[in-house]
């Protein structure tokens, strides 16, 4: 490999410039399968994303549009139990429930023999007088209740839902159903709330009722068909909210979203074609690509004009390996590129001196931010925990904890054995608590932990399992020590930290009022 390199005259120059050209042609070839992988399934989830929102607010403004039809049904029926014989009364029901909001195309009152009493429009030419034994009509006197049937042709030759509450009169009787319908096959409300072209890149929008049954589709041939070899439905089924991607019942693939509307049992489902996505996908990469290609031949423009430099990184090493005290100075090394291999080594060689630097000064720190006695984080050691949790946002609970009567065990027993039992609570502290809460010691027999929670019912678990702890623990004959507990908590309690604190000690004075060995919040 020398010989060759000699024979070929490389210097370091040409070497950069080969090197270069390989990192790049890798790098753009890296960079292209990265893309395309990325771009595709950014596209592939932000399309479900969106389908499962638009969906979602279709459903749920349809579900308040069905909610409002049932409630009108509903008044009238409930209206017509009081006197279901007089028959103006019924003629007038069911026109204004047709002509006050036109969300059916047909209202129709039936007795329980299936007679027809009265209708609307009148152009439907019903007669009053035989039996009309539909499946919708049957299935709602059947039901005797709220009834939202399957699509089924009616008489009239229309394929409809219909949608029914039962008549009951002021004995309870049952007396027929108030029902109004919706041509599924002409204008009807589901084609005002639903889009009925297709939307971009096709995706397009149907509903489904509790049957399987298409109610609504772009592709009116479809309405009634019952689906079927689709291998999301079930998962959509059983969700009956969110995404998924499927293979619909003509071996498409598609991206769909979906949701359940509560009030008539139907799914609405916002669906797109993955492959229609994934041509703007090819052609976004396309244009990706040579964007890349160009950036990346100006960079090698750049190296090739620039690699007398090279000796740049050293004397930039060079200068920083008299700064390693600045706070900053890690970063500035990361920053320095390591073109070749003295160059890494010198890098590497200070990250290691700054970091080994740096860890000294920490552990300087620490000793001074540490409550020598017990391990736990000083008042000063605290403050700065406060200081970063406040700057975070982060909600934390402050539980301070004082030893009852501490005085009397230093005077009965001596202060060796007040620091024993000060170290005692300090271990049980540490176990009890995580490792994201900071446990301290402020003073004398008075101790704080900032808990990382806003829930009321952790912190008092917590508080509590300590509180049993110390209490049941004979600590070297002394008998049982106990600890009162006050709790506050931020933002909750207040937006001041220092006011947080001092309801925590009022927690606590109120705990030592109480008989003390207890917990106030």
């Amino acid at each position: 490999m020398k010989q060759i390199l000699l024979a070929l005259k490389l210097n370091l120059r040409k070497l950069i410039l080969i090197s270069t050209i390989i990192s790049v042609s890798c790098l753009f070839i890296v960079s292209v399968f990265i893309l395309n992988y990325v771009i595709k399934e950014q596209l592939i989830q932000n399309s479900l994303s969106v389908n499962a929102k638009y969906a979602s607010k279709v459903a749920t403004s349809a579900d308040q549009h069905f909610g409002d039809m049932l409630n009108e049904l509903k008044y009238s029926a409930d209206l017509l139990g009081q006197d279901f014989s007089n028959h103006q009364l019924t003629q007038e029901e069911v026109r204004r429930i047709k002509n006050q909001s036109n969300k059916f195309n047909s209202v129709l009152i039936v007795d329980k023999q299936t007679r027809i009493v009265s209708f609307e429009p009148k152009s439907l030419n019903l007669n009053t007088k035989i039996l009309y034994k539909t499946v919708g009509i049957t299935e709602s006197l059947k039901h005797k209740t709220t009834y939202i049937s399957s699509p089924y042709w009616s008489v009239k030759h229309n394929l409809v839902v219909l949608l029914s509450q039962p008549i009951y009169d002021q004995n309870k009787n049952y007396r027929g159903m108030m029902g109004g319908t919706i041509y599924l096959q002409k204008n009807n409300l589901i084609q005002k709330m639903l889009s009925t072209e297709y939307d971009f890149k096709k995706s397009y929008m149907y509903v489904i009722d509790q049957d399987n049954r298409i109610i609504f589709h772009p592709d009116h041939s479809r309405i009634g068909e019952k689906i079927i070899n689709n291998n999301g439905l079930d998962y959509m089924v059983r969700t009956r909210m969110g995404s998924v991607r499927l293979i619909n019942s003509r071996g498409v693939e598609n991206l769909a979203g979906f949701a359940y509307i509560p009030s008539v049992n139907w799914i609405v489902v916002s669906q797109q074609p993955t492959e229609e996505l994934l041509k703007q996908a090819n052609a976004i990469l396309l244009k990706v690509s040579i964007i890349i290609f160009i950036f990346y031949f100006f960079i090698f423009f750049i190296v090739w004009r620039m690699s007398r430099f090279i000796s740049s990184p050293l004397n930039s090493l060079a200068k920083m390996a008299s700064m390693l005290n600045q706070p900053d100075i890690q970063d500035k090394i990361k920053q320095v590129d390591p073109w070749y291999f003295e160059v890494l080594k010198f890098r590497t060689s200070l990250l290691l001196s700054s970091q080994a630097f740096s860890e000294k000064i920490t552990e300087l720190r620490e000793h001074v931010n540490t409550d020598p006695l017990t391990g736990l984080y000083n008042r000063r050691g605290m403050q700065i925990f406060l200081k970063e949790l406040v700057s975070l946002g982060r909600s934390f609970a402050v539980l301070a904890i004082d030893i009852d009567f501490f005085k009397n065990v230093n005077d009965s027993y001596g202060h060796d054995q007040g620091d024993t039992v000060l170290k005692t609570l300090a271990h049980f502290m540490k176990n009890n608590f995580r490792d994201e809460d900071i446990c301290c010691r402020i003073g004398g027999e008075e101790f704080i932990v900032l808990m990382m929670t806003s829930d009321s019912k952790v912190a008092y678990n917590a508080a509590e399992r300590l509180r049993k702890t110390i209490e049941s623990s004979n600590i070297n004959a002394i008998g049982p020590v106990t600890i009162s507990v006050g709790m506050a908590f931020w933002p909750k309690n207040s937006d001041d930290v220092t006011e947080v604190f001092k309801m925590a000690d009022n927690k606590l004075y109120q705990a030592k009022n109480s008989g003390r060995n207890c917990i106030r919040y």
